[in-house]
C-alpha cells in the first residue's frame, strides 16, 4: 500500500490546498486514451541531492519581519516559513553580506571616510546584521535544523574599488587579500552567533554595475584570480569548510562560469545562477563541461513585469521546475518580505517592482502571503533537504514534472500543467500505475507518495 499526500493550486481562489481522497484514484488508472497523459518515475535512475528552497534576509526583509510585525505575527509567519511540518520547510537562505538593493542604507562591514583604508580589518563589525538579520537567521535555524545559509555580497567595502565607493567600481587588485579575509571575518563571526556559512559567492551579478545601489564589476579573469589565489587559501589558512560558488549571474553568460572553472576549477565548489537572462539549459551546459561541480539556483524574484496571478504564479512553476531538471541542488527566491511598496530600497532606487515572498503593509500592518509563497510551497514541502532528483518522463510536453526521492523512502513529484486545457493524468513508477487525477488548464499539484 502507498499513502499519499497532494496538494492543488487552481488559481488565485484555489491556493495550495490538499487534495481528498475522492478527488484522486490511488489504484486503477484512468482508461487509456488520447487525452490522458503519463508520467513515468524512475527511482533507479538519479542526480543531484537537494539542499532545498527560500528566499533572502535582505535588510528590508529582515527590518520588516523583526521591526514591524507584532510577536504574534513574527512567530506566525516563521513558523509557516520555516518549520517543516507546520509550515513550508524552507531549507535555504541566501543573505547580502552588507547592502544590497533592498536595504535602507549603503553600509559595509568595514565602513570608511574618504581616504582612509584599513588594511588589517581592525574595524569589521557585522553590528549592524546584529540587530535583524541575525535574530532572524537563528530563529529560522529554530525552526527548521536543516537550514543551509548561503551568503554573497553585493559590493566590497569602498574604499577597496577603484570608485571609492561601494556604488559602481571594480575591486582594486592590492586589496584581493584584504577582502579575502573580509569574508573569513564574516564566517567567523557569523559563527560566533552559531551560524554557519554553508557557501558563499565573490560577487552578487558580477557583470553588472549599477548606478543607484551597491554593485562591483567582477570580470571571470579577475573572480578567477580572486578565488584561486586569495580566497580559497584565506579558507585553508583560517580552516573554513564554506564552499565557494563562482557568477552568481544569469543563465545569458554561461562563458563567465566556464572561464571561472577552466582557471581556478580545483578552488570552486560549483555555480550559483539567477534566472533574469537566457534559459535554464545554461546549469547543464556548465554541469556537463564541468561534472562534480555543483549546480545552484541563487535568485530570481517575482514582480509587476508579469502580471498576476496566472501568468506569475505560472512562471514560477515553469521555472522552477526547469532549474531542478537542470542539476540545482538548490532554488532560492529573493527577498522574503517586501512592504505594500516593493520596499525598502536604498535612497535613490526609484519605484520597486519585485514580489517579497510575503507582503507586510507599513502602514496598516497587515501580513499576506504572495503567490511566491505558495509556489515554493509546492516543492518544499515534498521535496526535502537531501533528497535525491530521479527520472520522470511526461509524455505530453506541456505536462512538466520534477520528481525527488526523499531520505524517507518517500517520493515527491511537482506537476504544472502548463496548458489552457484540463488534463487526466496518470503517474506511474517503475511502470506500476500509481494514481490517476485531473488537472485544471494552468494547474499545479505537489504529490507526496510513501509506502506503508
Amino acid at each position: 500500500m502507498t499513502a499519499f499526500k497532494i496538494f492543488k493550486t487552481t488559481g488565485e481562489n484555489d491556493l495550495f490546498r490538499p487534495v481528498s481522497p475522492e478527488e484522486y484514484d490511488p489504484f486503477e488508472a484512468a482508461d487509456d486514451d488520447s487525452s490522458t497523459a503519463t508520467v513515468q518515475l524512475d527511482d533507479r535512475q538519479t542526480r543531484q541531492e537537494m539542499d532545498g528552497f527560500g528566499a533572502s534576509f535582505t535588510d528590508a526583509a529582515a527590518y520588516l519581519m523583526n521591526q514591524k510585525l507584532t510577536e504574534e505575527q513574527l512567530e506566525e509567519v516563521m513558523t509557516r516559513l520555516f518549520h517543516p511540518v507546520k509550515g513550508i520547510g524552507l531549507s535555504v537562505l541566501r543573505n547580502p553580506m552588507g547592502a544590497s538593493d533592498y536595504a535602507r542604507t549603503v553600509y559595509s562591514y568595514n565602513d570608511l571616510p574618504d581616504q582612509h583604508t584599513d588594511p588589517e580589518l581592525s574595524g569589521f563589525s557585522i553590528a549592524h546584521d546584529e540587530q535583524d538579520i541575525i535574530p532572524l537567521t537563528r530563529k529560522a535555524l529554530a525552526l527548521n535544523p536543516e537550514l543551509k545559509l548561503f551568503a554573497s555580497p553585493w559590493s566590497a567595502p569602498g574604499w577597496m574599488k577603484t570608485s571609492g565607493s561601494m556604488i559602481t567600481g571594480q575591486l582594486k587588485p592590492e586589496w584581493y587579500p584584504a577582502y579575502a579575509e573580509y569574508f573569513v571575518k564574516y564566517i567567523q563571526s557569523y559563527a560566533a552567533h552559531g551560524l554557519q556559512i554553508y557557501a558563499i559567492t565573490p560577487q552578487n551579478e558580477a557583470l553588472y554595475e549599477p548606478g543607484h545601489y551597491p554593485g562591483m564589476l567582477m570580470p571571470a579573469e579577475a573572480q578567477a584570480d580572486f578565488i584561486q589565489n586569495h580566497l580559497k587559501p584565506a579558507f585553508v589558512r583560517s580552516s573554513l569548510h564554506t564552499k565557494i560558488l563562482c557568477y552568481d549571474h544569469n543563465w545569458d553568460r554561461p562563458d563567465y562560469p566556464l572561464t571561472v572553472l577552466e582557471q581556478a576549477g580545483e578552488a570552486v565548489d560549483g555555480v550559483a545562477w539567477h534566472w533574469y537572462g537566457g534559459s535554464a539549459e545554461a546549469q547543464s551546459t556548465v554541469y556537463e563541461a564541468f561534472a562534480g561541480k555543483e549546480v545552484h539556483f541563487t535568485e530570481g524574484s517575482g514582480g509587476e513585469w508579469i502580471p498576476p496571478f496566472e501568468q506569475a504564479f505560472s512562471n514560477v512553476m515553469r521555472t522552477g521546475i526547469q532549474i531542478l531538471r537542470n542539476y540545482s541542488k538548490s532554488l532560492v527566491l529573493w527577498n522574503m518580505a517586501l512592504d505594500e511598496q516593493n520596499g525598502p530600497t536604498v535612497p535613490g532606487f526609484g519605484e520597486s517592482t519585485c514580489r517579497g515572498i510575503v507582503q507586510i503593509n507599513q502602514q496598516t500592518g497587515e501580513l499576506a502571503y504572495t503567490l511566491d509563497y505558495y509556489a515554493l510551497a509546492h516543492f518544499s514541502t515534498v521535496i526535502r533537504p537531501k533528497a535525491v532528483y530521479i527520472d520522470s518522463i511526461s509524455s505530453d510536453t506541456s505536462l512538466l514534472s520534477a520528481a525527488f526521492r526523499n531520505t524517507d523512502g518517500s517520493t515527491g513529484l511537482v506537476l504544472f500543467n502548463d496548458t489552457q486545457e484540463s488534463r487526466d493524468v496518470k503517474i506511474k513508477l517503475r511502470d506500476q500505475e500509481m494514481l490517476s487525477l485531473h488537472m485544471e488548464p494552468k494547474c499545479a499539484m505537489s504529490i507526496l507518495m510513501k509506502p506503508e
